[in-house]
């Protein structure tokens, strides 16, 4: 059963939390031998949790913060206290509250840490799974915090590039529609007072403006639900599927995101295999959070290769998604046996072909946003000044 108690640490400062323990006697033998002086203890749950999103950096900080503690010689649960009251977010505060409680009633680290999955990933609970069986935590946690920090910093990146795009075809969105909508009625009361023919142009343009002013309101609904209805369809199996194999034949943005998954892949293996973790786990891992379906089916090829006495390479050959280079350069490190080292190298490359990438996306999009924008405005421009040029004969 479980026990809430109020305990005074050796520094003196006043500590609360819940361990679990057959009775009350064992409940406060066990917070002696952590060395706290029972002030109050009485049968009790766990506090709720605190709902909010914990925030990546805040784990990144963490974890490096928690393996500086833990290669210091200070004990898991006196750490996770002192982190817990560090953490400036209620969410993760509660959080590292229920680690510490879970630990103290027997769990390990990682089976503490898999009680929430928001909060740590598959990926993070094996590498400190992997920690705690080697006795390594302090080096694994740093590893992590490394990791974690190139994979935001890789996320980064790509946000960056299609941010700028998004904000500035939205505008451009909203600036037509309001043209269209509020400014070229006007134009179409002055056009009408010259009782002359239009060009096909501006005819166009008014007929568009009068459909969306009368047919608005019908139009707005489908359009919802038709997004809405998309949206239930990606999320199905088959339709993150077709997306994510459609996402990666796309010109421009295809290469970027192929770029993106196969670093993500590699980096993630050579981390786990380099912390100890048994390569069938770690792919099993790393096709959970591939983030791309297609990609996450030929990794959980490669599983099942292993699994039959073969090789992580053919199956990664035969997706047709990783470059020759890539299935070279994991082909020698299995024969090598330094797989581990040889994938962080390829994560490396791509970290730098996605750096090139970005900025080659970049530099070719915004030249792309003015002609796209020039055409669409100047269109509009251009077929309302069409009856003025000629409005001499208009008049006439």
């Amino acid at each position: 059963m479980q026990f809430a108690y109020k305990a005074k640490e050796s520094g003196g400062k006043v500590t609360e939390g819940v361990i679990e323990a057959a009775d009350q006697k064992a409940a406060m033998a066990r917070l002696r031998d952590q060395k706290l002086s029972v002030l109050e203890i009485k049968p009790g749950g766990a506090k709720k949790k605190v709902k909010g999103k914990v925030a990546s950096k805040d784990i990144v900080i963490f974890s490096r913060q928690l393996s500086t503690l833990v290669n210091a010689g200070v004990p898991i649960v006196q750490g996770l206290s002192i982190l817990g009251e560090q953490a400036e977010s209620p969410a993760f505060q509660a959080v590292i509250a229920a680690i510490r409680t879970d630990i103290e009633a027997g769990l390990s680290i990682a089976d503490a840490m898999k009680k929430h999955p928001a909060v740590f990933t598959e990926l993070y609970v094996a590498m400190v799974r992997a920690g705690e069986v080697g006795g390594i935590l302090d080096t694994i946690l740093e590893r992590l915090s490394g990791f974690l920090e190139s994979s935001e910093a890789l996320k980064g990146k790509v946000q960056s590039a299609l941010m700028y795009p998004t904000v500035v075809f939205s505008a451009a969105g909203f600036i037509t529609v309001f043209l269209i909508v509020f400014v070229i009625p006007i134009f179409k009361d002055i056009f009408g007072s010259f009782g002359a023919e239009l060009p096909i142009l501006t005819r166009f343009i008014i007929f568009l403006s009068d459909f969306l002013r009368a047919y608005i309101l019908f139009v707005i609904p489908p359009v919802v639900l038709g997004g809405w209805l998309l949206k239930k369809w990606m999320k199905t199996e088959k339709g993150q599927e077709k997306v994510d194999a459609l996402a990666l034949k796309l010109p421009i943005v295809g290469i970027l995101l192929k770029k993106v998954a196969i670093a993500r892949f590699s980096r993630t293996l050579g981390t786990l295999i380099k912390s100890g973790v048994p390569i069938l786990q770690g792919l099993e891992t790393v096709a959970k959070t591939a983030g791309n379906k297609v990609i996450e089916k030929a990794i959980a090829s490669s599983r099942d290769s292993i699994k039959e006495g073969g090789r992580i390479s053919d199956p990664l050959k035969k997706a047709n998604i990783f470059p020759p280079m890539v299935i070279q350069m994991i082909s020698v490190g299995e024969e090598t046996g330094g797989l581990d080292n040889m994938l962080n190298k390829i994560a490396d490359f791509y970290d730098t072909e996605v750096d090139t990438a970005v900025k080659g996306l970049t530099s070719m999009i915004e030249p792309l946003i003015m002609i796209v924008l020039g055409v669409v405005i100047g269109t509009i421009v251009i077929a309302m000044f069409m009856p003025m040029f000629s409005m001499g004969e208009m008049v006439g």
